[in-house]
């Protein structure tokens, strides 16, 4: 039986669901094993009026790897990382990266390359060279949304041949599959998500087309990533069904997250950031085996 056992490395939350508390429940419900470590410990997920907690430093982190390193149970199927806010810690995911696929020449590492969206970047500056530079070509996938792949490529993507052309800058440096989680390419109704894998040489291409929904949620770039993780494993690398399926228990969670949040707020309220923490633990059935259907085409 092969080996599902993942070492997710991001943010936690001790209330909310984003960061580990987003990406660990769906690994574990695809039946990972699922190792964190958290590289910073907050009261909640920065949206709320204040946000109380630590921050993991780079010795901090390589304490725990050195930890798992002498007891020989630093053995993973996959790496993932998402949101990281230091430059030092930055720099040692590197190191551990390399350590881990050394141990393990066949772990496939996940990145989500936490650094803003929207057109600001909510992570400091200082962290864009070390993803470019050190993070990125150790990268098997990546999940960057549109605006973290400009900042990755120093290309602006304002059509879709603009996104083609900056996944395959991303394939050159050593990327094998990359997925544009959203981008601004849809309509009032609809965002974009396009991804690409090499398969023998050549680039295999996709688009989703995922309906909007009337609110803004936190954590979705961290269940995108952890389920993408899963379903790549489960469909043996198909990018398409894979993306489908990924995104489909999105719709899933969100629609029930947006149907409770309005039932907590009340007739004629609108949802707050309370209410619209995601229901991962009721969409159980849903984050095994969702019942949306997503438009997804081959390009």
């Amino acid at each position: 039986m092969s080996l599902k056992r993942v070492f997710s490395l991001q943010s936690h939350v001790v209330s909310g669901y984003v960061g580990n508390k987003s990406a660990t429940f769906p690994l574990q419900v695809h039946g990972f094993d699922v190792d964190t470590v958290n590289s910073v410990q907050f009261s909640n997920h920065t949206g709320y009026k204040c946000c109380k907690g630590q921050v993991l430093n780079d010795a901090q982190l390589d304490e725990l790897v050195s930890g798992l390193r002498e007891n020989d149970i630093h053995h993973y199927s996959h790496l993932l990382t998402g949101y990281i806010g230091s430059r030092s810690f930055l720099l040692k995911v590197a190191d551990v990266v390399r350590e881990l696929k050394q141990v393990n020449p066949q772990l496939i590492y996940v990145c989500d390359p936490v650094m803003g969206d929207n057109g600001h970047m909510y992570v400091p500056e200082e962290l864009l060279p070390v993803y470019k530079e050190h993070i990125i070509p150790l990268a098997d996938v990546i999940t960057p949304n549109q605006f973290e792949a400009e900042l990755l490529t120093g290309e602006k993507i304002a059509s879709e041949a603009d996104a083609l052309r900056v996944m395959d800058q991303l394939h050159a440096r050593g990327i094998r599959t990359v997925v544009l989680s959203s981008t601004d390419l849809g309509s009032e109704d609809t965002l974009v998500g396009l991804a690409s894998t090499l398969e023998d040489g050549s680039a295999r291409r996709i688009r989703v087309n995922i309906p909007r929904l009337p609110a803004s949620f936190t954590g979705t770039g961290d269940l995108f990533a952890a389920c993408l993780l899963a379903w790549m494993h489960r469909t043996d690398g198909d990018l398409k069904i894979a993306c489908g399926k990924t995104v489909s228990t999105l719709q899933d969670v969100l629609k029930r997250t947006l149907k409770h949040a309005q039932e907590l707020a009340g007739p004629g309220r609108t949802p707050g950031v309370r209410e619209l923490e995601l229901r991962l633990v009721q969409s159980l059935d849903d984050i095994r085996q969702p019942r949306s259907t997503v438009n997804v085409e081959d390009i």
